[in-house]
């Protein structure tokens, strides 16, 4: 295996960016470049956490970019993920990674790519092996990963504290973004955010809210969904978790733990609760989110086109699949995830597969339909071989065309179909390029037109109709 292609960076040759920032110092490896863990904010300790994220000052000396920088997940969500998911130690966790061709396009600067990372909004990890650029930079694309705060640091709505300060915290990313990605080769009028699961209900967030207005052209949500959190259901939980903590609901008793603490007790109060369900994420009634979602997306966002979509199963594997899978898990994965999957738990994994994330897409599309840009969906269908069917975050390496990377096998077999990534990840490099997808425009109606991706019996990618429309999702919507 080549430097090009070799998923750890190696040492490499040091190359140097001057941005607004500061002076930055990556890596390069063959023909791509990477820098690691840049700060794009303050840390959130002492007095800055649960405090809106302040602007990082500019690097009086040049900044060291050849390592990932700081995670805000302490805990994984499981003890085994599908999507390797590793937790850095460090303060610094309010920063973002920059992976970009090595060489400039006389054509001028490129498209950019910023990629939210999955994980119920209380774990996951920008610096997944899963969701490294190079195949991105092979077609001319910058792509940005961010990091965010999780859980109750991230957003716990808490008095005297803002709310949704994982969304704030993007939302500064993105500024930064914009302020200095010219000096990487990338183009700030051409910004798509992207995500997964959590990462792809972010995005949705953020096309719904005013405050994302001009920081991003378009959007992408993979298995992404609504999932807004009601501030009754919030409050309710963190009430909870700080009675089983010893220490007030506040500011003050919650900051007097640390991350992993709090996440430890979110997910063990989780489990006793016997509830897997969203209990912190993006929070309404405030101002980055002032309505509910639906609303917001009614009202916001007409300007930026959307593609969206889920795996055909996503919590409703077969009785081999499913252990280990990360994201907004319900009774299913925790019974599939100590090997215990039955009739009721599949049962419970196709209402969950259903609700939270397949009839999202036509609720979103006809919260949409009067958005001049367009929303198109897609349905993955390709049957993992190791997790019994097309399981959550199962796509990822086909629509990042890496399926040489670390723990794919694990999960998608020795022989996942190299001709299907080749052709996702093309559909998703020409939207990031602002091409139009090239099958129709969803309205979110019955027998909306969707691009069909590794089902039975099909080609790599084929159109197809009224995938979006099983009863269960009907009487959800």
């Amino acid at each position: 295996m080549d430097d090009e292609t070799t998923p750890v960076p190696a040492p490499g040759e040091p190359v140097a960016v001057r941005a607004p920032a500061g002076t930055i110092v990556g890596r390069r490896h063959g023909r791509v470049c990477r820098f690691l863990g840049i700060p794009y904010a303050e840390a959130p300790v002492g007095e800055r956490r649960f405090a809106a994220p302040v602007r990082r000052g500019r690097f009086t000396q040049p900044f060291d970019a050849s390592r990932h920088g700081a995670t805000a997940q302490r805990v994984p969500l499981f003890a085994t993920t599908t999507v390797p998911e590793p937790s850095v130690p460090g303060d610094d966790v309010l920063n973002l990674s920059v992976v970009t061709p090595a060489t400039p396009d006389e054509r001028g600067p490129r498209p950019v790519l910023v990629w939210i990372h999955g994980g119920a909004f209380l774990a996951g990890s920008p610096a997944s092996p899963w969701y490294d650029g190079r195949a991105f930079a092979r077609d001319g694309v910058v792509t940005v990963t961010v990091g965010h705060r999780l859980g109750v640091d991230g957003f716990a709505p808490l008095d005297g504290v803002p709310t949704n300060l994982g969304l704030r915290d993007l939302l500064l990313a993105l500024d930064w973004v914009r302020e200095n990605i010219t000096a990487f080769g990338g183009d700030p009028d051409r910004v798509t955010v992207a995500g997964q699961s959590a990462g792809g209900g972010a995005v949705v967030a953020l096309l719904s809210s005013p405050a994302g207005r001009g920081r991003f052209r378009r959007a992408v949500s993979l298995s992404g969904g609504l999932f807004d959190v009601g501030a009754d259901t919030a409050r309710d939980f963190v009430a909870h978790l700080a009675a089983g903590l010893g220490v007030p609901p506040t500011r003050a008793g919650l900051a007097g733990r640390t991350e992993e603490q709090l996440q430890r007790a979110v997910l063990d109060l989780r489990a006793r609760r016997d509830d897997h369900t969203l209990v912190l994420g993006p929070y309404v009634g405030d101002d980055i989110l002032p309505a509910p979602l639906v609303d917001g997306l009614a009202a916001h966002g007409h300007d930026v086109p959307l593609l969206l979509g889920a795996t055909g199963d996503e919590f409703d594997a077969g009785e081999a699949g499913g252990a280990g899978v990360a994201g907004e898990a319900g009774a299913a994965v925790a019974a599939v995830a100590v090997g215990k999957k039955n009739a009721a738990a599949r049962a419970a994994g196709t209402r969950l597969t259903d609700t939270l994330f397949r009839a999202a897409c036509p609720r979103i599309a006809r919260a949409r339909r009067e958005a001049a840009a367009g929303t198109w969906l897609y349905s993955f269908e390709w049957p993992s071989p190791v997790l019994g069917g097309a399981a959550h975050c199962v796509d990822l390496p086909f629509f990042f065309d890496l399926l040489d990377a670390p723990g794919v096998p694990e999960a998608l077999g020795g022989e996942p179909p190299a001709d299907l990534a080749t052709a996702m990840h093309a559909d998703l490099v020409g939207f990031v390029h602002g091409q139009e997808p090239g099958w129709a425009r969803a309205r979110g109606g019955p027998g909306d037109p969707a691009r069909e991706y590794g089902g039975p019996g099909a080609a790599p990618a084929a159109d197809t109709t009224g995938v979006f429309d099983p009863v269960t999702a009907a009487e959800a919507c």
